[in-house]
């Protein structure tokens, strides 16, 4: 036993030396400099924060960061919700703030509640480690390491103060210390995926944080609670707890105007990189706070062979322009998709749906004239509502031109309709068509990203829009076209020399 307690010994004081080493240069204050300098690091957290961990500090806070920090430590009593995106700190930042609430005095009583009591002992461990391993803190507030109780799921301070990690549904009885009831709760990390698909659990696992957790507080002490938590589904604790709060904080990881919201840390290049290792759901519910549930109106979408282009009496190219001349991941999408129809099916043969600017959007044109190589009549469409007129007259229509000067012109049709709302035309004409296995996507184009990006919109779309649907529009504005021209054909009216003219017609 000797030997073993020799070992741990040891190993705390080398993990002592080599933080005492990192911050040797507070050993050149006297006591009576550094008294003075600690009453002016306490009367501003974020000083006191950059002061005593500066290992946490390796980007320069933010307006937002500086703001909750402001907010968490000047009221005692608080109710924060922080639903800030993965790789903004957010539990960095509580953790600063409580302990810089706990070495003032101005907390005693801190419950961390997580969703099991393995992982609230994860989030409880850089508190426990900073009390250890901190010279900074030990060389201007003592060591306040009580030895009685000092394990990972609790421990007490010289000061006075103790630290308690809670699993969802575990009895938060006895949580008081001495005459000190919990003054501070902080929950990280409380939803799970799989928890949210059950309705019951998580109303179980509210009624557990509101009735159980919240009314171990003394009713006539400041109370403090700190929430860290995205929104990971429709329903979920956090959306619950962002509602009753005092201050709910939803920050993404890019701004309303796709700008990286922490650019001294999450450079425009990083976030175009994770963008491209993962699906747009699990980005928009990690990133965005925008959880998107598949399958909601699309259960699935059919793959399959299409007929040669040249079985086709004619096929559209319907392109949905979308007026951003812009790479940003924040506009739209720009889109086109060539479709087509036989026997019954309607055949999406290939497309393109990206960021782009107006110059490449027009080139795809000539792509999919490429495509066809003149193996059947295409339809060149342009989606052109009435906010749209003008930069289709100002913008694409001299692109167009110019471009025909050298690959040929082609010829662009644009469509004026007026379509009634997004999804109430998507879901009535797509969502039939695909259940019943009539609207096919190319299998040999399943690789083709662009198509990739075609299926993932339409198995995330809901009433709701919440996500991109700029492919699956192009989609129903080609199949309105070719149902428009069936029936023109079927009836017997479609003569090309009575067909009225369009002006705007290339």
């Amino acid at each position: 036993m000797g030997k073993i307690d020799d070992l741990k010994a040891y190993k705390e004081w080398s993990e002592y030396y080599k933080s005492l080493q990192k911050d040797k240069a507070v050993d050149d204050l006297t006591p009576t400099q550094r008294r003075a300098m600690l009453d002016k690091l306490e009367r501003n957290p974020i000083e006191w924060i950059s002061f005593f961990f500066v290992e946490f500090c390796r980007y320069p806070f933010t307006s937002f960061h500086k703001r909750a920090i402001r907010r968490i430590c000047g009221n005692p009593e608080w109710y924060e919700v922080l639903s800030w995106s993965r790789e903004l700190a957010k539990s960095t930042i509580v953790f600063m703030c409580v302990m810089y609430l706990v070495c003032t005095g101005k907390k005693r009583n801190v419950l961390l509640a997580s969703n099991s009591h393995d992982n609230a002992e994860r989030l409880l461990d850089p508190y426990r480690k900073a009390f250890e391993s901190n010279s900074l803190l030990k060389a201007y507030y003592g060591d306040l390491r009580s030895y009685g109780q000092w394990t990972a799921g609790e421990f007490c301070l010289t000061n006075g103060a103790s630290f308690r990690a809670l699993g969802a549904l575990e009895s938060p009885r006895g949580s008081r210390k001495d005459a000190v009831r919990p003054d501070a709760v902080l929950v990280d990390d409380y939803d799970t995926d799989a928890e949210c698909r059950n309705p019951d659990i998580v109303k179980k696992k509210w009624e557990w944080f509101e009735g159980a957790l919240l009314p171990t507080r003394s009713v006539s002490e400041p109370f403090l609670v700190v929430w860290c938590g995205n929104i990971i589904a429709l329903n979920c604790c956090t959306r619950l707890a962002g509602e009753r709060a005092d201050n709910w904080d939803v920050i993404n990881i890019r701004d309303k105007h796709g700008r990286s919201t922490w650019p001294e840390k999450n450079s425009e290049a990083h976030i175009d990189r994770i963008i491209k290792t993962m699906s747009t759901r699990a980005f928009q519910q990690e990133y965005c706070n925008n959880p998107l549930a598949e399958g909601e109106t699309f259960k699935e979408l059919t793959w399959g062979k299409c007929p040669p282009l040249s079985k086709l009496r004619f096929a559209v190219a319907y392109g949905d322009p979308a007026p951003s001349n812009s790479k940003n991941k924040a506009t739209s999408f720009k889109a086109i998709f060539l479709i087509g129809y036989h026997d019954g099916n309607f055949y999406v043969y290939t497309g393109y749906l990206d960021h782009v600017t107006n110059d490449e959007y027009v080139n795809w044109y000539y792509y999919i004239r490429d495509y066809v190589d003149n193996k059947t009549q295409v339809y060149n469409y342009i989606e052109n509502n009435k906010l749209q007129d003008p930069f289709y007259e100002q913008v694409f229509m001299p692109l167009f031109a110019e471009k025909g000067k050298t690959n040929g012109f082609i010829g662009i049709i644009p469509d004026s309709r007026r379509k009634p709302e997004k999804f109430d035309r998507i879901e009535g004409n797509l969502e039939p068509l695909n259940r019943q296995g009539r609207l096919i996507l190319n299998v040999d184009e399943r690789d083709n990203p662009h198509m990739r990006r075609l299926e993932e919109q339409f198995l995330l779309i809901n009433r709701a829009m919440k996500s991109p649907a700029d492919g699956v529009d192009c989609i129903e504005g080609g199949v309105w076209i070719i149902n428009q021209k069936i029936t023109t054909l079927t009836s017997g009216s479609y003569t090309i020399g009575r067909r009225r003219a369009n002006k705007k017609r290339f």
